[in-house]
């Protein structure tokens, strides 16, 4: 009888990854005047219950639903959408996320990070399917190499961001926790358990003998390796490469009824290592560390914005950190633009406009007009996106931004009539605007565009005005996208914004708004032209 293997651990356990390489640096200790929180919340009641959180009522309107879905998109696992719904509560928290973001952003920390959530899904996936098997001698093993996983990452983890340079309170006091948490005394004993029952089931040796239809399990008791003799013995008779009749053995991780008995004789065999085995797994069941995996989330929300706004970086758009106040009643943004829609201009390979905007002393509301397909109402909304991301705690676009530290942000955008409300459009813009002016503050956004449109442009003028004068009195800065011209000469509390055409031929849009006096002059001129209605063209025209 051929000498048995050793009992391959690797079949029990499945392929196994290579082991995580030691980063070869001493722990450091490093104080912090306060105990790891969250890397998203500088305090615990900065946070909400993210698993009830639905979309903000602005979200679709400016398009906050498009950039969510592609900075979530391959996260799926992670729910990451909920942690975008929710504006943070005060300045000192956004300054925390702030602090992350740069930590982030400088060399060698982002891989380390993303290192450490790659080896984190591999622990997931392990005990993922570790749960579906079937047979518990197999996964207990599976369980116990889970473990030996995790350990190994913790430690790697840990040793690196001790030999990081890090700035953020967010980031220094998880390292804190990390090193302490790998230093602890369950930790070590977990990990150093797991490492003997390692050893202790690579030393397991056995034979099985098969006889027809049944076989035998028992221990290897030393006998003699006869394919050598076998093979010495026939090679004289060997005349030509000769077919290969051996079977070769599954790798997957599925165990058949056969090898699931194997297995049961063995840990009969070998009681006291299976024992011991479900004794740990037992004891261990939950042996990831929750703030460590609530880390792993949560990290996943710097990550995921960073590689959205990388590919808008490297064209050459420009990112800041903006400064956000609720007291400093000026509001400006240099090179801002719409970040939808710039995912989208950039995979065409058109050209992405930026904009500026700056609001100071008793200036409250931007009025923007000009031609139609001009980029006024993109222009709206960039100025809403730019502060729904800074209250985020997230770099926005531009070169350099001042925002309000709003405490609503509240929209009004054409929406298609409902039948079943009854009412018509303009009866539902005046209900609608009506519930926007009612929940208005000082400190609150908000953006109009192009309301009462389905009515006289005397009723819309009237009405809007009326509309103006309320705002005005409420002192809560206002984009208004609107063809009444006569709205952005309505007092020094309005700066009057036109989008520009190409001066040579005013029918080609730039789409940069400018800061100047409203004057319909030059597309009517261009709308003359194309229907051959100017004073020249009218008068060559042959009489009758």
């Amino acid at each position: 009888m051929a000498a048995a293997p050793k009992i391959n651990v690797a079949r029990l356990n499945g392929a196994r990854r290579p082991p995580i390489a030691n980063a070869g640096v001493s722990l450091v200790e490093m104080r912090h005047p306060s105990p790891f929180c969250s890397i998203l919340f500088a305090r615990p009641e900065d946070s909400t219950n993210d698993k009830t959180l639905l979309p903000p009522e602005f979200f679709s309107d400016l398009n906050c639903d498009q950039i969510v879905e592609a900075i979530t998109a391959k996260r799926d696992e992670y729910n990451l959408k909920p942690l975008f719904y929710a504006c943070l509560p005060r300045i000192d928290a956004i300054e925390y996320r702030h602090e992350v973001m740069r930590d982030l952003e400088r060399p060698g920390l982002c891989e380390r990070v993303c290192a450490f959530a790659e080896q984190m899904r591999a622990v997931r996936s392990h005990l993922i399917q570790t749960e579906k098997m079937p047979y518990k001698e197999q996964k207990e093993a599976w369980f116990l190499d889970g473990v030996e996983i995790y350990c190994e990452v913790i430690k790697v983890f840990a040793a690196e961001l001790a030999d990081c340079d890090l700035r953020s309170r967010g980031f220094m006091a998880f390292r804190d926790y990390l090193i302490g948490y790998s230093r602890a005394e369950h930790f070590q004993s977990m990990h150093a358990r797991a490492t003997e029952l390692k050893v202790e089931l690579a030393k397991i040796e056995y034979c099985v003998l098969v006889k027809g239809n049944g076989f035998t399990v028992r221990k290897y008791q030393r006998e003699g390796d006869y394919s050598a003799d076998v093979e010495r013995t026939f090679h004289k008779f060997k005349q030509s490469a000769a077919k290969d009749y051996r079977v070769k053995f599954s790798i997957s991780a599925d165990m058949n009824h056969v090898e699931a008995k194997i297995l049961e004789f063995v840990a009969n065999l070998y009681p006291e290592v299976f024992r011991a085995l479900a004794e740990f797994s037992a004891r261990n069941r939950d042996f990831v560390d929750r703030t460590i995996a609530v880390f792993d989330r949560e990290i996943q929300f710097y990550l995921a914005y960073l590689e959205y706004i990388t590919p808008l970086r490297r064209a050459g758009l420009p990112f800041c950190y903006p400064a956000v106040s609720s007291a400093d009643r000026q509001i400006r943004s240099r090179d801002g633009f719409d970040l939808a829609l710039a995912h989208k201009l950039l995979k065409q390979g058109l050209p992405i406009v930026c904009n500026d905007f700056h609001l100071d002393g008793p200036e409250r509301i931007l009025v923007v007009s000009g031609p139609n397909q001009g980029g006024k109402t993109t222009f709206a909304r960039a100025f809403g996106q730019l502060h729904y991301l800074a209250k985020l705690g997230c770099p926005v676009p531009g070169s350099e931004a001042t925002l309000l530290f709003f405490d609503k942000l509240l929209t009004h955008f054409e929406r298609e009539e409902k039948v079943e409300n009854l009412r018509g459009k303009l009866e539902d813009d005046l209900l609608r605007i009506r519930d926007i002016l009612d929940r208005t503050t000082p400190l609150s956004v908000v953006i109009m565009n192009e309301i009462f449109t389905s009515t006289t442009i005397l009723d819309e003028t009237f009405l809007s005005e009326r509309v103006m004068e309320r705002l005005i009195e409420l002192g809560a800065p206002c984009v208004w996208v609107t063809f009444v011209e006569e709205l952005a000469s309505f007092g020094p509390q309005v700066v009057s914004m036109v989008s520009t055409v190409v001066p040579e031929n005013p029918e080609l849009r730039t789409f940069k708004i400018a800061r100047r006096p409203a004057d319909g002059l030059a597309y009517a001129m261009a709308i003359a032209r194309r229907y051959g209605l100017t004073y020249d063209m009218i008068k060559r025209r042959p009489r009758p």
